[in-house]
């Protein structure tokens, strides 16, 4: 069986010891706070890891591709080279 400390705080206690409510929540105690006859619970939402950029999968070894003078595109299955409008 786990003894946990489940801190309440009001909301007069919370104005002054705000950061303690945060860091109690952040280890992942059980924080509530009491205004009025309700129960708020303070929880800690994690952003998620950022993601690893992906790696080129085509290397440009032309100069005039790598310039911008030309470009591809798809067509059905096919990769085809075409000058780039300007």
């Amino acid at each position: 069986m786990y003894n946990v400390q489940m801190k309440r705080y009001s909301v007069s206690m919370v104005r002054e010891c705000l950061s303690d409510a945060l860091d109690r929540a952040e280890r992942g105690e059980p924080v509530f706070i009491d205004r009025r006859g309700v129960t708020y619970r303070l929880s800690v939402e994690r952003k998620p890891p950022a993601r690893r950029q992906a790696a080129p999968r085509i290397q440009l070894l032309d100069k005039a591709v790598a310039e911008g003078d030309w470009t591809w595109d798809w067509r059905g299955r096919e990769l085809r080279f075409r000058a780039r409008r300007k």
